[in-house]
């Protein structure tokens, strides 16, 4: 009988279960925005990987989580040299080659059919560093595809980065700017 309920158990939290993880065939973007007093300079990347996961029958379910990690490697700015010396000298990707979010889903909103406004809360880790953060984001669920986006800022000096300086005088401010769009295909 124990068996049985076990069996019972465990089927059942299968069949009201549900992961999507990031399809990496499509245009997935992760930008990143600084600033100087001179100019704006960009770093872009296609290279995310994570999941949507959750257990009941929607993914607003109490038991729900979401991950992303990029390969911060993998970022260009379209400048060499300043690549080089981000990697190096400013993120050290030698000891911290990504950075990840992981959270769950703690409010949502239906804008329209298929496309909720949401807002995450979870650990932002950056540097060797984490942060419990809220961010906000827009799921989108259409034609058996799904996408999210998501606005945010970072500050430097909250995950002990010194904020790099330009021709040894001008100082890249410390709030970054990031934008995410990543795809997602239902879990095989």
């Amino acid at each position: 009988m124990k068996k049985f309920l076990l069996i019972l158990i465990l089927v059942s939290s299968i069949i009201f279960a549900d992961e999507w993880q990031v399809e990496k065939t499509t245009k997935n973007s992760v930008q990143f925005i600084s600033s100087t007093t001179l100019l704006d300079f960009e770093g872009n990347t296609t290279n995310i990987d994570g999941y949507l996961y959750w257990e009941g029958e929607s993914m607003f379910a109490d038991k729900n989580e979401l991950y992303f990690e990029v390969d911060l490697n993998s970022v260009k700015t379209g400048n060499a040299k300043r690549d080089r010396d981000m990697r190096e000298e400013v993120l050290e990707t030698d000891k911290f080659p990504t950075t990840h979010f992981k959270g769950t889903i703690i409010k949502f909103e239906e804008k329209e059919a298929g496309i909720y406004s949401v807002i995450t809360k979870g650990l932002f880790s950056l540097h060797g560093n984490k942060m419990e953060m809220e961010i906000p984001g827009d799921i989108t669920i259409k034609d058996g595809a799904m996408n999210i986006q998501t606005h945010f800022s970072v500050f430097l000096n909250e995950f002990d980065i010194e904020a790099p300086s330009l021709l040894a005088f001008i100082k890249v401010a410390e709030e970054i700017k990031l934008n995410l769009k990543f795809y997602l295909k239902k879990a095989e």
